[in-house]
């Protein structure tokens, strides 16, 4: 997992519209990575369903929850509809993972990202990282708030 401290690795990835998008689109605003395995599988549905619901308390806190996995982005709008979610989906497809392994959040032996959180602050550095041990269980909220206090 990338460390804090560290300068936040550059990407260009595709978002759930179809548009490219990079880290200097974020620039001068505290970006949350939410790294996720895949759209339409149950933890994932529940991860990002409560990211959602305290969307608006880590806007009001000054940063901007971007959610990231290796789907296509034709899945992540399909995914962002069904799931009633309104942050930005990245799409890490292509090269498969490589902004994910950037951030030592990608999973080669499962083919997927970890459930992985990064804060980058607004000079692009990395703040707070956090990898939980398996993605069968996801980083709640709390840690969130944690790290945006910190």
């Amino acid at each position: 997992m990338i460390e804090p401290g560290a300068q936040a690795p550059d990407f260009k990835l595709r978002d759930h519209g179809g548009e490219e998008r990079s880290l200097s689109d974020f620039a001068g605003r505290k970006l949350l990575l939410a790294f996720y395995p895949g759209d339409f599988s149950p933890v994932c549905n529940d991860q990002l369903g409560v990211y959602q619901e305290v969307l608006g308390e880590i806007e009001s806190r000054g940063a901007e929850l971007v959610g990231v996995s290796v789907d296509s982005s034709w899945s992540h709008r399909a995914f962002r509809k069904q799931s009633n979610l309104t942050m930005t989906l990245l799409s890490d497809f292509h090269p498969k993972g490589e902004m994910s392994s950037a951030y030592g959040a990608y999973l080669p032996d499962w083919g997927t990202t970890n459930r992985s959180l990064v804060l980058v602050d607004e000079d692009g550095r990395v703040r707070w990282s956090h990898a939980e041990e398996t993605p069968g269980s996801f980083p709640g909220a709390n840690l969130i708030f944690d790290a945006l206090e910190a």
